[in-house]
């Protein structure tokens, strides 16, 4: 396993679609996932998707942390997920804004509004299909992701860019732990 270097905005291998993985024994997709766990991890990531350490492959991965979930009884910590090929649907028009960080947008944040409810399926790395509701954190976490394998990063799904800002003044307003930081 190996530690791999993160893509950051503006290369392309960050703004086109994703190529779908069409063999599941190919042992190159079996070390990708290992190294891009290697790499979220020591990240200290959420998550990650193959094109943020350069390689054009449909494969995310995931976790929902107990920090990161809120007192919806559907919204539930959860280990690592991997998702290869995944297909989102969204479960109604309801949104949620949510403050977002990106490995590949380092040292910001911003508020990104995301479908509140929706259901993902997709493979794991031994062939299984999964398929599951999310909502909270983890509806979040997911379409943050899988909008990598579409060459979206989450400034692009902004909007209002007022709410764009470097982590350092987050932390020195906030602490870190507002859900907003405070207007001037």
């Amino acid at each position: 396993m190996a530690i791999l270097k993160i893509a950051r905005m503006g290369h392309p291998v960050l703004r086109r679609r994703a190529e779908e993985v069409t063999d599941l024994a190919d042992p190159e997709l079996a070390r990708l996932i290992d190294d891009m766990h290697e790499t979220m991890v020591d990240a200290n990531g959420a998550g990650i998707a193959a094109p943020q350490v350069y390689v054009s492959r449909r494969v995310v991965m995931f976790r929902v942390p107990a920090e990161r979930t809120t007192e919806d009884p559907e919204d539930q910590p959860m280990g690592l997920t991997v998702l290869i090929n995944p297909v989102l649907e969204p479960l109604g028009e309801e949104m949620q804004d949510s403050w977002e960080g990106c490995l590949s947008v380092p040292g910001l944040r911003g508020q990104v509004p995301r479908y509140s409810r929706l259901r993902y399926s997709g493979l794991t790395p031994d062939g299984s299909r999964i398929e599951r509701e999310a909502t909270g954190f983890h509806a979040t976490v997911v379409q943050h992701e899988c909008d990598h394998l579409d060459g979206i990063l989450y400034p692009q799904r902004m909007v209002d860019l007022t709410k764009l800002i470097f982590t350092t003044e987050w932390d020195a307003f906030t602490g870190g732990t507002e859900p907003e930081p405070p207007d001037d």
